[in-house]
């Protein structure tokens, strides 16, 4: 046995607050590996909302979404844009309805390792999410910071978490404390 990965506990914590009909947002599509799991999780009544700056992710979690769930197009909306402009492209009707953001801080793993997610449009992106959630809703990010820049973003996203007020949100850290100082590692907030 042993405890999950910092991803599969995201998504669990993600099954505890969302149910089919929700509406939720992938803040980084990537590989489409969490458009997918949200897409399962709320089904053709719910909507995932996708961003990423990179074409190739788009493409990516599209091929992902056909084939593993080929009526996905009915609920995913994909952007190819920053996620500091997700509250733009989320319906006005699902603001403060919004059970889950998910973010994966870092690179697009077989894309060039230059084009990161940067804190100035993260820190944007991540009080957007909050404005978006629903009490009880979630916004779970895992924070790479073994690449350049990595730390930085890392830094001012905790620095950012921790001023947040405890009467409205509670933070909570997944990390494996006996691994690379650069691990994966997440934080996970609740809207009280």
């Amino acid at each position: 046995m042993g405890f999950v990965s910092v991803l599969s506990f995201a998504h669990q914590l993600i099954c505890q607050r969302a149910q089919p009909g929700d509406t939720v947002v992938d803040a980084t599509l990537g590989n489409g590996v969490d458009a997918l799991f949200l897409a399962k999780l709320v089904g053709t009544r719910g909507s995932v909302y996708g961003f990423d700056i990179q074409q190739q992710a788009l493409d990516q979690s599209k091929m992902r979404l056909e084939k593993e769930l080929p009526d996905a197009s009915s609920c995913v909306y994909m952007s190819l844009c920053s996620h500091a402009l997700m509250e733009a492209a989320v319906p006005q009707d699902r603001h403060g309805k919004v059970a889950a953001v998910t973010f994966n801080l870092g690179y697009l793993p077989g894309a060039d390792p230059a084009t990161i997610t940067k804190q100035e449009s993260t820190i944007p992106a991540l009080e957007a999410a909050l404005r978006l959630l629903r009490k009880g809703g979630i916004v779970t990010i895992v924070l790479y910071s073994g690449h350049d820049g990595g730390s930085e973003e890392a830094a001012a996203v905790e620095s950012w978490a921790q001023r947040l007020p405890l009467a409205a949100f509670q933070m909570l850290r997944y990390q494996f404390m006996n691994t690379s100082p650069h691990a994966p590692y997440l934080l996970a907030l609740e809207k009280r």
